[in-house]
């Protein structure tokens, strides 16, 4: 049975992209623990052409989506795999101004009256998150942090973005390997 609602955030991961002489590989994902709100918004231009005095063409180019991640705190692998930090010998984590960040998938699922459905987004970048914290007074005010993402489509695939749902052959299996779609499988 289908979802009629959405709600939660849950099971957030990232696996890093590994492109050689064109061919992209996924890492294997690892957790961002965490995770607060996923806001996303589409990204692409309109376009349109006018003939015989009516909108004779219209399309959508699809350029992914742009938006934020908001996480209790970024984890120190991300930082590390994705945003190119350095960890020395004595781990002290450093933010090296001369790294390249590197693109991931970002896995993760949102629940539902019925089902909790799986989204995988193919060609992620990130930029470094905000600091900030707060004094303690009476209250403790919990402090987050946020990424600014944005999704393209993949490089070698041009998807975007899939899901799946419980009773799908791919579903059980969503976090261990970065589901991709390949001609031999077709379009369900």
């Amino acid at each position: 049975m289908a979802n009629r609602v959405k709600y939660g955030l849950k099971n957030v991961h990232y696996a890093v992209i590994t492109e050689t002489d064109g061919t992209v590989t996924y890492g294997t994902p690892k957790p961002i623990p965490g995770a607060v709100n996923l806001t996303l918004e589409p990204q692409g231009e309109q376009a349109e052409f006018y003939a015989d005095d009516t909108r004779y063409f219209f399309a959508f180019a699809n350029s992914g989506y742009s938006g934020t991640l908001e996480v209790a705190l970024i984890p120190d692998d991300f930082k590390k795999d994705v945003l190119g930090y350095i960890e020395d010998e004595n781990g002290v984590l450093f933010e090296d101004a001369n790294a390249t960040p590197k693109n991931f998938a970002l896995l993760f699922e949102f629940s539902g009256d019925k089902n909790a459905i799986r989204h995988v987004l193919y060609n992620v970048s990130a930029n470094r998150p905000n600091i900030a914290g707060v004094t303690k007074g009476a209250s403790i005010e919990v402090q987050t942090e946020t990424l600014n993402i944005t999704a393209a489509p993949a490089l070698d695939t041009g998807m975007v973005k899939a899901k799946a749902e419980p009773g799908q052959p791919a579903y059980n299996a969503w976090y261990d390997q970065v589901y991709v779609y390949t001609e031999q499988q077709g379009m369900v």
